[in-house]
Formats: structure tokens, C-alpha cells, sequence
């Protein structure tokens, strides 16, 4: 049984800093600066913080900001996996090399991550680099056409454009066309429009829990969940005055009132109200409609959601609880490491305004040990695999 009183915290001063878990690791977004904290496989920390620009007017004005935040969040929390994916693989590859020379006294590897073996490898190739390698997969044509003709940066960017392109395009046709479709066959039973929208909204709350559901089961959602838990349980130190320690976050729940997931649960119970206003009009129309007013119930819930992370009302802890729920599925207990990593991400975003961005190995108090990009890393390697096959091109 939950303890609503664990949960919306009286004597908490409700912060702005929000974040989200990625691969081994967890994202925090403050006022001036985001930080994205990685564990690598070896236990030391990779951390990278970028710059926040303040000067958007959107951010003032209420609803749009809600539907301007929600794209742009889609968009950064995908390329923010991307990152965590890139550092996984980039570390993994290097540890395969048997590249050695680190410093096992380093006070960033004090705290090893369970399910990871500890190692003690200097990471200073880019991923591929290791040529000849059993694993390593040659490019495909496409991808060695892109490669020969744009730079990597662009390439990037387009892979990431079309997944979340892909990526809301799904959820569009299972969240919104699937649900209006599979409840028009019951128009000759049901003839009130609010029931038939009830319905659909129903359908599409249950499918969404299912998904939520069936991915928990697989062992690396697991893992995320686990750093979801640990974001909250350090959002909620912080809010409470504790000190950064992650003996101080075992007191607190996985749950909090102003996690994404508890905005999701707002955007299902608001697209039911919203869309109940609307009739039940042709099939073609209905899905016109949910797309279209997809910035409406994102706006609107956003606003809801902003209400409930700042408020103790009555009101919004029941209008929350469905969200709280949910968020027992979406978050799991976190061990010490995986807290660590989140109170190293808070740590960076808290820092004045003004510090340069950083990225690179890291102490548990977000200061750089050793500075390095791997992005740069890979363009400079994508840089001359370009040149050789441009110099091919002019041989032949």
C-alpha cells in the first residue's frame, strides 16, 4: 500500500529540474543546463553537459509551452539515447581491444554497478576503429553511400529525424487510428457518442498499459526502469534539502507527482474528455482530429501536470494517483550505483550559471578526470574513412 505522504511531500520545495533514464545511465534537465551521467562497464562515470538557452518566449506562455516542450522533449530524450547507446558501445568495443591503462585508485570507480564486470581499460579509439574484429559488421550500402557523400554529424541527425519520426508515426497508428477504428464496429450497439468516445479512450488507456507491461519484461527495460526509480529518488532528496549521498535517497519512493509517465496518464485522460466533445463523426475525421489536436492535449496536460508537481491539493493528488500507479510498472528499486549516477547528473545541472560544458570521465561530484568526446573521436575516424573512399573514387 502506498504512502501518499511519502509521495507529495509537505515540507519539499518543488524544483523545475526534471529527468529521464536512459542506457546505464540517467539524464537531468535544470534551468541553465542538461547532464547525462553514463556508468561504464568498467564503473567509472562518462558524463556530458550541454548549455540551456533561456532567451524562447514559449517558455512563458501557458498551453504552448506544454505542446512545444512535449515535441522537443521527444526529440532530445531520443537523441539523449542515442548518446547513452553511443558511450555503451563506444566503452564496450574499446574494453574488447584490451586497451589498458587506467587508474583503478581513479575515486570514480569506487561504486561498481551490479550485472557489470570491473575492469581497468583506457578508452582511446572510436567505435570500429578495432579493424578485423570477429563482431565487426561492414556497412551496408546506404549507410557507405551517406557516409562517402555527407558528414557524420548530418547522418546523425537523419537517423535520429527518422526515428522519431518512425517513432511517433507508431504511436500515432496504435494510440489514436487503432482505437478509433476498432470501436467503430460497435456504432450499431452503441449509440451515444460519449459512450463510444468512453470506449475509445478506455481501449487506448488499456493498450497503453499492456505495452507498458509486456516491454518491463524484457531485461535491459528492466535496467532503465531501475534508473527511472533512481531519478525520482534523487529529485526527491534534492527537493527535501538532503545532501546529495545515495544513503539519504533510501528513504524516499520510486514514485514522484511530476514524472513523464504521470503526464502520459494525463494525455490519455485528457484526449478522452477532449474527443467527447467532438461527436463521433466519420472515421477519416476522427483520426484528422486526434492528430491535430495532439499540441491541445499535450498543452493541456502539461499544465496539469506542472499543478501537480508544485501543489498538495486534495484535488491533485487524486488526479494524480492514476499516474502514480502507472509509475509502479515504468520505475524499479535502484541500487546505491545507479543512484550515484543520477545524484552525478543532478550535480552537474546544479552547478552556476555560466560554467562551460563539459564532457568527459567524471568523479562522483561531476568533476571531470578526464577530458575526452567521443563524438569528436567518431568524426575523425567517419572524417578518414571518407577520405579513403573519395581517394578509391578518384584511383579507379
Amino acid at each position: 500500500m502506498l504512502d501518499r505522504k511519502k509521495i507529495f511531500l509537505k515540507e519539499a520545495c518543488p524544483t523545475s529540474i526534471g529527468g529521464q533514464a536512459i542506457m546505464e545511465g540517467v539524464m537531468m534537465q535544470g534551468v541553465y543546463r542538461t547532464a547525462a551521467a553514463v556508468r561504464l562497464p568498467d564503473s567509472r562515470i562518462y558524463l556530458k553537459t550541454w548549455n540551456v538557452s533561456q532567451k524562447k518566449a514559449w517558455r512563458k506562455i501557458p498551453l504552448l509551452r506544454g505542446a512545444v516542450s512535449f515535441f522537443t522533449s521527444l526529440v532530445f530524450g531520443m537523441k539523449i539515447l542515442m548518446f547513452s547507446a553511443d558511450v555503451a558501445v563506444y566503452f564496450d568495443e574499446e574494453e574488447e581491444t584490451g586497451n589498458s591503462g587506467a587508474d583503478s585508485s581513479n575515486p570514480a570507480d569506487s561504486s561498481k554497478p551490479s550485472g557489470h564486470a570491473a575492469s581497468a581499460q583506457t578508452k582511446s579509439t572510436a567505435p570500429g576503429a578495432a579493424s578485423g574484429s570477429a563482431e565487426e559488421k561492414p556497412a551496408g550500402p546506404i549507410e557507405t553511400w551517406l557516409l562517402t557523400h555527407f558528414s557524420e554529424k548530418f547522418v546523425w541527425n537523419l537517423v535520429m529525424a527518422l526515428s522519431v519520426a518512425f517513432a511517433m508515426a507508431f504511436a500515432v497508428l496504435v494510440f489514436a487510428v487503432l482505437p478509433t477504428a476498432a470501436v467503430s464496429v460497435l456504432k450499431p450497439v452503441v449509440h451515444s457518442a460519449v459512450g463510444l468516445n468512453l470506449i475509445e479512450g478506455l481501449l487506448r488507456l488499456a493498450m497503453f498499459v499492456l505495452y507498458i507491461v509486456v516491454i518491463s519484461r524484457m531485461k535491459d527495460i528492466q535496467r532503465v526502469f531501475e534508473y527511472h526509480g533512481a531519478e525520482h529518488k534523487t529529485i526527491h532528496c534534492f527537493e527535501n534539502g538532503r545532501e546529495l549521498k545515495p544513503e539519504n535517497a533510501r528513504d524516499f519512493y520510486t514514485l514522484h507527482p511530476r514524472c513523464g509517465t504521470s503526464f502520459l496518464m494525463f494525455v490519455m485522460v485528457v484526449s478522452l474528455v477532449l474527443f467527447s466533445l467532438l461527436g463521433w463523426p466519420s472515421l477519416a475525421w476522427r483520426i484528422v482530429s486526434r492528430v491535430i489536436l495532439m499540441p491541445v492535449v499535450a498543452g493541456i496536460s502539461y499544465e496539469i501536470l506542472r499543478w501537480a508537481g508544485k501543489s498538495s491539493n486534495p484535488v491533485v493528488e487524486i488526479l494524480s494517483w492514476p499516474g502514480l500507479l502507472l509509475q509502479k510498472l515504468t520505475t524499479r528499486e535502484p541500487d546505491d550505483s545507479q543512484v550515484e549516477i543520477a545524484m552525478t547528473a543532478m550535480k552537474a545541472v546544479l552547478k552556476p550559471d555560466g560554467e562551460p560544458e563539459v564532457e568527459g570521465i567524471c568523479s562522483p561530484d561531476a568533476e571531470i578526470l578526464e577530458p575526452m568526446s567521443i563524438e569528436s573521436d567518431n568524426e575523425r575516424e567517419s572524417g578518414a574513412e571518407k577520405r579513403s573512399a573519395q581517394e578509391d573514387r578518384m584511383n579507379s
